[in-house]
């Protein structure tokens, strides 16, 4: 399995969205440090994940997450997520 996933962070109340095959695991290496992109926005909180069968099909999913209308998309079904 492959999950699609979008973190928070508490700092700067930002979304960060990824893909991984660990998903347990990548949220530690966040909120480690271990990713150059969220080291300084940690504390990072997962709001939102979606599991995919195939390599592929997670990376179209966050491809289209981290667009406009993915943008949209995740406003609409995070409302109440984003505090």
């Amino acid at each position: 399995m492959y999950y699609v996933y979008v973190l928070l962070s508490k700092v700067d109340n930002k979304r960060y969205i990824g893909f991984t095959s660990d998903l347990k695991r990548r949220l530690e290496e966040h909120n480690n440090g271990e990713n150059k992109s969220t080291k300084y926005r940690r504390p990072l909180k997962l709001i939102y994940y979606e599991a995919c069968l195939s390599q592929k099909d997670a990376t179209r999913r966050e491809k289209y997450l981290k667009g406009p209308w993915g943008y949209k998309y995740l406003n609409k079904r995070l409302k109440f997520s984003q505090k």
